[in-house]
């Protein structure tokens, strides 16, 4: 469990140095996130070939993600005078990036799901 923490800390690491030397716009611990995903891709092309422990590591953090969390709502109840102040802008902000994503997913969706079109006979 240990060298599954270490790998994931690393990869943070990583992602955090490179998103501030590129100036990406983009969080470290995102970037992190896909350079381990794509190590993982090229190392375990399918996968079920992930080591054990990594992915006991993993199912153990994602268990109490729920305590991540917590900050924000503290930063929220911290705020809520100037998110009183501006909460037709904040509304508006929520309700329209809901909409997009369910209009995206929605689209995405559509184009997986159709059914494979066999080309026309010559």
């Amino acid at each position: 469990m240990l060298r599954s923490l270490t790998l994931l800390v690393i990869c943070q690491f990583v992602g955090e140095v490179m998103a501030r030397a590129l100036s990406l716009p983009l969080p470290g611990p995102v970037v992190g996130l896909l350079l381990l995903f794509a190590g993982l891709a090229m190392r375990y092309p399918r996968g079920s070939d992930v080591p054990a422990p990594l992915r006991s590591t993993a199912q153990s953090l994602l268990g109490h993600l729920s305590l991540l969390f917590v900050p924000a709502g503290v930063g929220v109840m911290t705020q809520l005078d100037l998110l009183s102040a501006n909460i037709v802008p904040v509304v508006g902000s929520i309700l329209c990036s809901t909409l997009a994503g369910v209009w995206v997913t929605g689209w995405v969706m559509q184009r997986l799901a159709r059914p494979d079109v066999a080309p026309p006979a010559a």
